[in-house]
């Protein structure tokens, strides 16, 4: 029988006003800063400090999609998806200390501009701009509408349309007005929502659960009472997995190989952390390279908490309520969360309904409601960003700033009607495979583009014609991995598994170390098989070359077009802002760095020395729990 659940009192309303008119408060008053101009709107005048770099990283990145995904997850197989949070905090590093120099050096606003300038041509870049807003728009916001269609069923009781169509519209309305400066203020406050709301629920949930010892005890016995006896369907008992409490698991018959935690994750996180739109734009919003890097750091601390703010009462939720939580019976499911497939996804819902008092439950509706709102508004300025500097610039190159503000803000409203659209589909699906099959989207779209940066940041031979083909050929063997497990589907606990080899035998992580590898192979002997690019169209765009300057033909105005296959190489003018980025006499340049990347050095070691320490932690969390 379902847990019964308590209903929103007067004290919870009142404290979700609150935070609304908090939020609302917050954006519009920071609205009124940096909006006057392209830098202002679409980079927050390049003034932000690390605290609100890193609180803005983390509240982007940690969606509703954290809320209902990790604590499902950590109720159905353990603490094993806690590697995804942890191998961030080294990632936002390699973007702190390796990607972000070049990306200040070579003045861009956008990842596809920087594609642009470093190889030339124009194909890449719309390529990868419309890739980018396509995904957007079915990964992100489908996730994060998924995630918080669920929790206001399970939770609020209210209306889900009508619902999220006021959230969009808070979150369109700060983010259209004032643009990534509102944006990162109110992650900020949203952030501190998350994280009082999020150890509030952890500590009452350890408390009702008797501790982590007690936790340990009783997950491994939370099996639920209509639980399958069938010989023939051994994984539809609901009993909890033998190594839930493990992060590193056997690489053939793991849930989560070690090795695909390890090294594939590692290609998609490269990918989102070190070159999607949504975290780099942050970064490059503070107001010089050392706040860039603590920001980094900072984001990456904060990445140690969701093990223990979602993913360990996601655990013990399915102690406290296993038969509605951990259920297996089809029709008891059906019955309990509208899902044939499993109630874990509940996890998180049941607990702040069930376990906090008048107030606090508004708290945590807040704090989900944060959540949501918080990627939603990256997501808008993120794609109103690409939308207008990579593709309306490119139609209209001579469009001045209150023309592409005004085209900005537009598209922000765009977004937010195709999300609303989107809404009755993901509604249609009550089940978690959409959310499923959308994950699997950013697997096998992910590792060709994160070759393709990785070999421009770090290898000077790499051309146009290699990083085009790279990505074609990366994008053809991804959809078809795609194509096969949408067509086939995934087998139930009853039915057996048929699948060609490439699904059942070979885990998408390990796909996409496979899938990297591929493009990178490609792109590498399709350069060497082209001419190279000249090394002075190269200033400033590689890692090697960041503290160079440039010369009279390869200047910040002037672009190679690496698409010619012969040696004459046709230079086009692109117009960008690039007011930021400081010129240096050619006496400088040998002498010291350019000022962008220039650091107190008493700073610099403190920074470097909290980075060993965070990455200590790390290795530590790793080893503890391994």
């Amino acid at each position: 029988m379902e847990t019964e659940r308590a209903a929103l009192a007067t004290w919870d309303i009142v404290v979700i006003a609150v935070y609304f008119f908090t939020v609302l408060s917050v954006g519009l008053a920071s609205s009124r800063l940096n909006r006057g101009s392209v830098t202002g709107y679409f980079l927050a005048g390049r003034n932000m400090n690390w605290i609100l770099v890193g609180a803005s990283l983390f509240a982007s990145n940690v969606g509703s999609g954290h809320f209902v995904g990790l604590a499902g997850s950590g109720a159905a197989s353990g603490i094993a998806v806690a590697g995804f949070e942890l191998n961030a905090v080294v990632v936002l590093m390699v973007l702190g200390w390796l990607f972000l120099p070049v990306y200040i050096t070579s003045g861009v606003y956008t990842m596809p501009e920087y594609i642009q300038k470093r190889f030339g041509g124009q194909r890449i870049r719309t390529y990868l701009s419309v890739l980018a807003l396509l995904l957007y728009i079915f990964t992100k916001i489908s996730a994060d509408l998924f995630a918080g269609a669920i929790f206001i069923n399970q939770s609020l009781q209210l209306n889900l349309y009508l619902s999220i169509i006021i959230l969009l519209a808070i979150a369109c309305l700060f983010t259209a007005t004032g643009g990534l400066t509102a944006v990162i203020w109110t992650d900020t406050v949203q952030t501190v929502i998350m994280l009082i709301g999020g150890f509030i629920l952890m500590i009452i949930s350890f408390i009702k659960v008797g501790g982590y010892g007690q936790l340990y005890e009783k997950y491994m016995q939370a099996i639920p009472s209509e639980n399958f006896t069938a010989k023939d369907a051994p994984a539809c008992r609901g009993f909890p997995r033998g190594d839930a409490f493990q992060l590193l698991r056997d690489p053939v018959e793991g849930d989560l190989p070690w090795t695909g935690m390890t090294f594939g994750l590692t290609v998609s996180a490269v990918w989102y952390w070190c070159s999607d739109q949504v975290i780099v734009q942050r970064v490059l919003a503070a107001k010089n390279y050392s706040h860039a890097k603590a920001g980094c750091l900072f984001g990456g601390l904060l990445k140690f908490l969701p093990l223990w703010l979602l993913i360990f009462p996601g655990m013990i939720a399915r102690v406290l309520y296993t038969n509605e939580v951990a259920c297996t019976d089809p029709a008891v499911c059906k019955q309990i969360c509208n899902s044939e497939s499993g109630c874990s996804n509940i996890a998180y819902a049941m607990l702040v309904m069930n376990l906090l008092p008048q107030g606090l439950r508004g708290l945590m509706l807040s704090c989900m409601l944060s959540a949501l709102m918080s990627s939603l508004t990256s997501v808008f300025n993120s794609s109103s960003t690409i939308f207008t500097l990579d593709i309306y610039k490119l139609i209209r190159p001579k469009a001045q700033d209150r023309e592409l503000l005004l085209v900005g803000r537009i598209f922000v409203v765009v977004m937010v009607l195709i999300s609303v659209a989107w809404i009755p589909i993901i509604n249609a699906f009550p089940s978690s495979q959409l959310f499923n099959y959308i994950q699997s989207v950013t697997s096998y779209m992910a590792p060709p583009i994160c070759a393709v940066y990785v070999l421009a940041i770090f290898v000077p031979r790499i051309n146009e014609q290699g990083a085009f083909w790279g990505l074609m050929c990366g994008l053809v063997v991804g959809l078809i991995r795609f194509g096969l497990e949408v067509a086939y589907g995934s087998p139930t606990c009853f039915e057996q598994d048929t699948r060609p080899w490439i699904l059942k035998g070979v885990h998408y992580l390990h796909f996409g170390i496979f899938l990297f590898a591929f493009s990178a192979a490609v792109t590498v002997i399709i350069s060497l098989l082209t001419p190279p690019i000249p090394s002075d169209h190269l200033t400033r765009l590689t890692f090697w070359t960041r503290f160079g300057e440039r010369n009279e033909v390869s200047n910040e105005t002037e672009l190679y077009h690496g698409s010619k296959t012969n040696a004459s190489y046709q230079v086009s003018t692109i117009e960008t802002d690039i007011s930021n980025l400081p010129k240096l006499s050619s006496g400088d340049v040998a002498a010291k760095p350019m000022p962008l990347l220039e650091e107190n050095p008493m700073v610099r070691r403190l920074i470097d020395a909290c980075a060993i320490g965070i990455l200590a932690i790390t290795v530590f969390v790793y080893v503890y729990f391994a």
